[in-house]
């Protein structure tokens, strides 16, 4: 009895050591390796199916939220003979939904994936039990370069992954409130062009570029829609223009009488505050009229007269006399203001 026992436990102990080893190998090692089955190393699965929960339309799968992985992962040799705890069983709907409330709540979707450190945007996301979320492509890569499954945020094990769309949802949501912004900037940016060439701004600055703009507009209208030639059309003005002048100037001449001695004295007093004392046509000296002759004088500037107009310009004699000579008007007009004087000798 005592060696039944002994050769007993020796063959206990040799099944328990290769239960954990055959244990060791699938769950750290590769997934498909096992020792149970020395013939066949790694099996050949056939690819599995994804179990779709709802309708199965096309358009309605795209938005559709379904488990990956459905069946559990086989049992291994320690786990059967209860060395090993088994793992937990699949998750229910209601766990699901416990699980993504709690991703939700931490924002998951509306931060870059941990792995790649980008945008969801309209990529695949997925959602793990351990209620983490990231792009699928990352998660595939992840677990074929780290040989195992184990999430990359908790070091979860034995994980069960589900497919989402809170980021894409959040991102087309994100899009349309861009575009809607865009839309209602460009309607109030137009409205307010509209405003601003209807309503006259307050602003003193403001308010003459609106006159500006306005008259500039009224200007290129009424060019646009003149039918005759412009320049003749302009010429045409400069000669009416011209015309007028010289019936004004003709009216003013017959109306212009001749200052009386009270007018000159208040004229010569207009000049003497105005302290003028160059003569506008040759550019020299005058003499003034309110004070003598200095000593120093030369006698030809003493001899140079001045002549004061009835438009209180000072001209020297002989300058004035040159200019009416040359004018083609009978009667000439006063070389600064172009008025009509009477001239007096001072």
């Amino acid at each position: 009895e005592g060696l039944d026992f002994s050769c007993f436990s020796s063959h206990f102990l040799v099944i328990t050591s290769v239960a954990f080893q055959d244990h060791i190998t699938c769950s750290l090692l590769h997934p498909n390796f096992s020792l149970s089955d020395p013939l066949m190393r790694y099996k050949i699965q056939a690819p599995r199916k994804r179990v779709e929960r709802g309708l199965q339309t096309q358009d309605q799968q795209e938005e559709r939220e379904y488990v990956l992985d459905s069946a559990p992962p086989p049992l291994t040799l320690a786990q059967k003979l209860g060395l090993v705890a088994a793992p937990a069983g699949r998750l229910t709907e209601d766990e699901w939904t416990r699980v993504k409330a709690r991703s939700v709540q931490q924002g998951d979707s509306a931060q870059p994936c941990a792995i790649c450190r980008e945008e969801f945007c309209l990529q695949p996301q997925v959602l793990l039990s351990c209620s983490h979320v990231f792009h699928r492509a990352c998660l595939k890569a992840f677990e074929r370069f780290s040989g195992r499954k184990c999430c990359p945020m908790c070091r979860k094990e034995q994980y069960e992954t589900r497919v989402i769309y809170d980021a894409a949802r959040l991102f087309r949501h994100q899009c349309a409130i861009r575009i809607q912004a865009c839309w209602r900037g460009y309607v109030a940016r137009r409205r307010y062009r509209k405003l601003r060439k209807s309503i006259c701004p307050k602003d003193k600055l403001l308010r003459r570029k609106f006159f500006e703009a306005k008259l500039q507009e009224l200007n290129d209208s009424f060019v646009r829609y003149c039918h005759t030639d412009t320049e003749a059309f302009l010429s045409d003005i400069n000669r009416s223009l011209s015309s007028s002048r010289q019936v004004f100037q003709q009216l003013e001449r017959k109306h212009v009488s001749e200052p009386q001695e009270s007018d000159w004295d208040r004229i010569q007093s207009q000049v003497i505050q105005r302290d003028v004392w160059d003569c506008p046509i040759c550019l020299t000296a005058l003499c003034r009229p309110s004070l003598p002759t200095e000593a120093g004088t030369s006698s030809h500037r003493q001899h140079r007269r001045t002549m004061l107009l009835s438009c209180s310009h000072l001209f020297h004699q002989l300058c004035l006399e040159a200019f009416e000579a040359f004018s083609i008007e009978s009667r000439p007009s006063c070389p600064l203001c172009r008025s009509v004087y009477h001239k007096k000798t001072i």
